[in-house]
């Protein structure tokens, strides 16, 4: 089994940053990639950024290059999600999730198998 816990949710004003972290458990971290995405309410789970195995590669929505950054620690066995220059429409539950087996950048929600609680992101205009 594999579990993932994010933290650093929180309210804040457009404009402002925030780090998001997930740690994850149960298996060898450094050996898969890993995504972020979320969903606002009444609209469908999104995808936000992914990287791989090793950090070296990433891929990002549309909607959040630029202000957002994925990065890894696999000593730590955590992945973040820099956010920056947040805007209303970034409000959403953030998920940190990982796929079963896959060891390159995915981008598709069907494509991951573990899923973390969420961590509520809020921004004000």
């Amino acid at each position: 089994q594999v579990q993932l816990v994010e933290s650093g949710g929180g309210l804040v004003q457009a404009g402002d940053s925030l780090r998001l972290s997930c740690e994850a458990s149960g298996r060898s971290f450094s050996s898969y990639a890993m995504g972020w995405f979320r969903q606002a309410p009444g609209k469908e789970r999104e995808f936000v950024a992914t990287i791989n195995w090793s950090g070296g590669f990433t891929d990002y929505a549309d909607s959040v290059k630029g202000r957002f950054t994925i990065s890894r620690d696999n000593v730590k066995n955590t992945v973040y999600l820099q956010m920056n220059s947040l805007e209303a429409e970034d409000s959403a539950v953030y998920y940190c999730a990982a796929p079963l087996t896959s060891r390159t950048t995915r981008s598709k929600i069907s494509e991951y198998y573990y899923w973390g609680q969420g961590t509520q992101v809020t921004v004000s205009s």
